[in-house]
């Protein structure tokens, strides 16, 4: 499976289903793209025929307001049919606005509050590691979403139990929806705050598919420690109007934006 080709996929899903919600949210969607294509296709055992296998590896969306690039990513790798996403957010559809692990296969936890997904992931970690499971546990958290205490509380929860099965990914495009980070609430240096938490720390082009093999490589072969790969992104990554813009981190573009969207994505795909 080529990676490029079924990342355009999953970017024009995002999109075309957040267009025909009127609602959701496309920055932090598209920044993900990369990490959660490369995840399910070449790093995670995950068999979308048995979703509930309990030796499989488990991914958390801890940002969960970015549920468009799970339900594309799920739906490109076969776990539920295609043509539930444009009933992304409407009423009786399984595609919340958050993802919700009774009602949709393949999502593993319900997400939505910050800094819950990754304290979620610890648990399955630990779970993991008593039962003597070989399941590992993939959590991807926004860099805002740092900002949360909760965030820090699991971190060393993790480090202290030596969950060398959990792998935590920052989704690190810089923005959130009030704008820049650093005007927010300055996070300083990421991969410092990791570090002084004992994790093993990755810095990464997270768009870039030779550094995110190597950093999951790296994880795998750590020993003792949590890993946390800091995978710098672009917010909005693939459509050029809402590359690097804040305010594209909650609002659905209208019938001309989707149709610059998408040819823009058709023709990086040539």
């Amino acid at each position: 499976m080529d990676l490029n080709t079924t990342a355009t996929q999953i970017r024009k899903s995002i999109v075309e289903m957040i267009y025909h919600s009127k609602s959701g949210h496309p920055g932090g969607s598209l920044s993900a793209v990369d990490i959660l294509n490369y995840l399910y296709y070449n790093e995670m055992n995950v068999d979308s025929s048995n979703p509930k296998d309990p030796n499989r590896d488990r991914f958390v969306l801890s940002k969960g307001h970015a549920a468009p690039v799970l339900y594309a990513t799920l739906a490109e790798r076969g776990f539920f049919d295609k043509a539930l996403l444009p009933t992304l957010r409407k009423l009786d559809s399984p595609l919340q606005g958050h993802p919700d692990s009774k009602k949709v296969p393949g999502v593993d936890i319900s997400t939505g509050s910050l800094g819950q997904g990754v304290s979620n992931a610890v648990g399955l970690a630990l779970g993991a590691k008593i039962d003597g499971s070989p399941a590992r546990i993939y959590t991807i958290l926004g860099d805002g979403e740092l900002q949360e205490g909760l965030v820090w509380e699991a971190a060393m929860a993790a480090a202290h139990y030596k969950l060398d099965n959990l792998v935590v990914i920052v989704d690190n495009n810089g923005l959130q929806i009030d704008g820049k980070n650093e005007d927010v609430i300055n996070l300083g240096s990421v991969a410092d705050k990791f570090r002084a938490f004992d994790f093993n720390v990755i810095e990464i082009d997270g768009h870039d598919y030779e550094q995110i093999a190597k950093a999951f490589d790296n994880a795998r072969a750590t020993k003792d420690v949590p890993t946390a790969i800091i995978a710098k992104t672009v917010k909005g990554r693939g459509v050029s109007f809402m590359e690097d813009q804040a305010g594209w981190h909650g609002i659905a573009p209208n019938a001309d934006e989707l149709a610059i969207a998408l040819k823009e994505l058709s023709e990086v795909a040539k």
